[in-house]
């Protein structure tokens, strides 16, 4: 399964990801918010789903796409576990700083 960070990562599927936070959407209605062809936010959408991170099922001639939860969880998985560790870094680098700063003025 493709790496969720990465698929997320691009700018055009975090905006997809955004729009169809509100709720399931056509092909034509995401490439409407877009300056792309239909066709390149159907490859976005591909990146997604490969992901893990959206469902599309049809209706007719019709795809239409939602988030999947199972991958959204996922990815807020990833993200909480990379924040996680790099803001108890933060924490650590600030009381340093923090300390020096103190025993400079002392």
């Amino acid at each position: 399964m493709p790496d969720v960070l990465y698929a997320a990562a691009e700018p055009t599927r975090r905006r997809l990801l955004q729009l169809l936070a509100s709720g399931p959407r056509t092909v034509s209605d995401l490439a409407s918010h877009f300056p792309v062809t239909r066709s390149a936010i159907s490859q976005h959408l591909g990146v997604l789903a490969e992901a893990g991170l959206v469902v599309n099922r049809k209706e007719g001639r019709r795809r239409i796409y939602s988030v999947d939860p199972s991958g959204m969880a996922s990815l807020r998985s990833e993200t909480d576990r990379f924040w996680s560790s790099e803001l108890d870094q933060l924490v650590a680098d600030a009381a340093a700083l923090a300390s020096t700063i103190r025993s400079n003025d002392s």
